[in-house]
């Protein structure tokens, strides 16, 4: 006998007793994931959806997606980051599009360091979908070194590392990698700022105290509202915008604008663009922009 997808999402008579996704059950789950993350959905990704979520709904021993769907209505919130982590897709690495850090290391760090010492501010980055850490902590590699050789290890530098998924902000705040995820790093700094691990840890090394210590790991949706007030020197947003629609992401790098003082940067992903989105900022290198004073 076929199976048949009700709207009330029927399970499936095959061999894995599979749950099909019905189409009040998409409808529903595609506005609620526009509503809380800013993500479209669109028809064409109604297999995927039901492919990942048959996990969730594994994992809480839910029967159907009807159930699942009467879940988020009852806690929008409470299973907002696990339903993140399904639908996006965090593909990350250290010094992914090397050309951004090395524009911080070769420029803006110096420059910055060496006006905030005259002043006596405080140096801010942040990495907002920092997804398992990888990103944040090549930003510390590169800043603790620029600190060190400007003579300035004591200057008040640190970097926000923010995402919504729980399994990734876990890994970010251990900082432990398998050794094939270290292959960005140069040999020089994976001797310095990597430590190898033994034991149970043996194929695995855990980022430097010193890079920890510059790094606060939070959750955050982009979508809330943030509580963080600035200024940012920097905000690296990569890879994450191209979930949204045109007016969040209008929203969204307003918001970044806010943040950012005149001359302060905003790095996008290799595919992204600020054109005919927003006009408070600049383009001056590949995807990296500068704020217009």
């Amino acid at each position: 006998m076929a199976a048949v997808a009700s709207a009330s999402g029927n399970k499936a008579p095959s061999g894995d007793d599979a749950v099909l996704l019905g189409d009040a059950e998409f409808r529903f789950l595609r506005d609620f994931v526009y509503e809380h993350l800013g993500i479209s959905l669109g028809e064409h990704k109604r297999q995927l959806v039901q492919g990942r979520l048959a996990r969730r709904l594994r994992a809480l021993r839910l029967p159907d997606y009807a159930a699942y769907c009467e879940l988020l209505r009852h806690d929008p919130t409470g299973e907002l980051g696990e339903l993140a982590s399904v639908i996006s897709t965090n593909v990350t690495s250290f010094f992914r599009e090397p050309h951004h850090y090395e524009l911080l290391e070769k420029q803006l760090l110096p420059q910055w360091i060496k006006k905030k010492r005259a002043e006596g501010g405080r140096l801010r980055i942040w990495s907002a979908g920092c997804s398992t850490g990888e990103e944040p902590y090549a930003m510390a590699m590169v800043l603790a070194e620029a600190l060190e050789q400007n003579g300035a290890s004591s200057m008040d530098a640190r970097i926000l590392a923010t995402d919504l998924s729980p399994q990734a902000l876990e890994q970010a705040r251990n900082g432990v990698y398998a050794l094939d995820k270290l292959g960005g790093i140069s040999e020089e700094r994976r001797r310095r700022w990597m430590m190898r691990g033994a034991g149970e840890y043996e194929g695995y090394a855990c980022v430097h105290p010193r890079l920890r210590e510059m790094v606060t790991v939070q959750p955050l949706n982009l979508l809330h509202d943030w509580p963080m007030r600035g200024p940012f020197d920097a905000i690296f947003c990569r890879n994450v915008v191209i979930y949204f629609d045109q007016p969040t992401k209008q929203k969204l790098f307003s918001r970044y604008a806010a943040l950012l003082p005149a001359g302060g940067y905003l790095f996008l992903g290799h595919s992204e663009s600020l054109h005919g989105i927003n006009e408070d900022f600049e383009l001056v290198g590949r995807t990296a922009y500068r704020k217009r004073g």
